[in-house]
């Protein structure tokens, strides 16, 4: 760093050294839109009677693939990337071409939700991805399609994509769906359930993983005019209402967000992070409570407040023990601040994020202890014994999660090195310059 003087990622250098602060930093932030609050209403809005405009839409990899797979589907999509505004000519429920091929790159979201989106066309469509994408599985998907009357088939081994979808639309309104691997499963088909004839009866089964994902998606079907009633957490009972076009704000998103929250948290400083509160839909808000947890103090503003923010002041940090189900994809920004805790944190619960965009229990393990710490990985989760830290040069397996999270080593830290940095397109294409933004008065 400095970043300011860089215009896009097409400017970075293949990796970038961290310069650490010199004091606590102090600031406020907001972050970009949620990925997955925007990639589940542009599906909502594709598929609802009318014109439906999205504000706060967020600019990354992830959303922009997602528009251009519903653009090869036939969907009529206006993007300003620059407003972050999508506006999107809703299609009353029907997939506009009966046939499609459809690269996700590696965007899990995609692959998962456009899988079960046309499963209610009438035609065959292609489903694709990187070579990470092909070792992602999906077949308790394709699995819950057949059930449906559809039929799915996955050319990689262990029912991985590339997935072809041939379907003369969906002929059963029943449907158990295994939900140990991914929520984005049984979120997929709840998106387009609405639109089905019967709509849709969902059983989830197995071990249910990243909860607040699913009550994020019941919200947002409801906000498109949808029903989702709950006989239980594991029954749903979705009735084909169809949907309506909307005027839909994407509020910030509380991942992007753990990041500077982490960065007061490991600076002793104070981050206020703005549009978020009690009162987000988003599960992984309740990071600021690992971190209070861990010996942060954390101010809510009023629930009542129309700009609502959270104010994270760093303190001495001590280790936890802690379920990170129902907030993984805050693991690995949890594991920086822990480097600089008082005794060890034990994450746990969590086997289901191997499966992410690199293996993100083991990869994590390698690079803490490139690090200098001493971890103790387990099958569902990791041990990160605080140690003297040292210079390292970070790998960052094209995730960016592990780029933005490990970045915040080097606050702290001399001599940490961050490669590939440009692969936080996938979902926040201005960290750098946002962390710069909240950091430059600290060095």
């Amino acid at each position: 760093m400095p970043f300011k003087s860089l215009m896009s990622l097409n400017s970075l250098p293949d990796e970038i050294t961290i310069i650490p602060v010199e004091r606590p930093i102090q600031g406020r932030v907001r972050a970009p839109g949620s990925k997955s609050i925007t990639n589940r209403a542009v599906i909502c809005a594709a598929l609802a009677h009318g014109t439906s405009q999205i504000t706060g839409a967020l600019d990354s990899d992830d959303t922009r693939i997602m528009i251009y797979g519903l653009k090869n589907l036939g969907f009529n999509v206006d993007a300003d990337w620059n407003k972050q505004t999508l506006s999107i000519h809703g299609s009353g429920g029907l997939i506009p071409k009966s046939q499609a091929s459809i690269d996700c790159q590696a965007s899990g979201t995609t692959m998962r939700f456009l899988t079960a989106l046309v499963s209610i066309g009438r035609g065959q469509y292609v489903l694709d991805g990187t070579t990470r994408m092909r070792q992602r599985p999906i077949g308790d998907l394709l699995n819950a399609l057949r059930t449906l009357g559809v039929e799915a088939e996955a050319k990689s081994a262990g029912e991985c994509p590339p997935v072809t979808i041939r379907s003369d639309g969906v002929k059963n309104a029943e449907v158990c769906i295994q939900s140990t691997t991914s929520s984005q499963f049984a979120s997929g088909l709840a998106l387009v359930a609405p639109c089905m004839p019967e709509g849709l009866s969902l059983e989830l089964t197995g071990t249910l993983v990243s909860t607040p994902y699913l009550e994020m998606t019941r919200t947002i079907i409801e906000s498109f005019g949808g029903k989702c009633d709950l006989h239980n957490e594991r029954q749903w009972h979705i009735p084909p209402t169809g949907y309506m076009s909307q005027n839909y704000i994407i509020e910030p998103d509380a991942s992007a967000a753990s990041y500077f929250a982490a960065a007061a948290a490991v600076t002793r400083g104070a981050v206020t992070l703005e549009g978020l509160g009690r009162d987000s839909m988003q599960g992984d808000i309740k990071f600021c409570t690992a971190l209070e947890q861990m010996g942060c103090t954390v101010t809510w503003s009023s629930s009542s407040s129309s700009c609502p923010s959270i104010t994270i002041q760093g303190n001495d940090l001590k280790g936890i023990d802690i379920d990170m189900n129902a907030i993984s994809d805050t693991v690995m920004t949890l594991a920086a601040v822990a480097l600089f805790a008082e005794g060890p944190t034990i994450i746990r619960n969590v086997a289901h994020i191997r499966d992410k965009e690199t293996d993100r229990i083991s990869d994590l393990t390698r690079e803490l202890q490139r690090l200098g710490a001493i971890v103790d990985e387990q099958a569902d989760g990791l041990t990160i014994h605080p140690a003297p830290l040292r210079p390292a040069r970070i790998q960052t397996y094209d995730d960016h999660r592990m780029a933005m999270s490990l970045s915040l080593v080097g606050l702290r830290s001399k001599g940490v090195c961050i490669t590939n940095p440009a692969c936080v397109r996938k979902t926040f294409p201005n960290y750098w310059v946002a962390l710069d933004d909240l950091v430059q008065t600290s060095r």
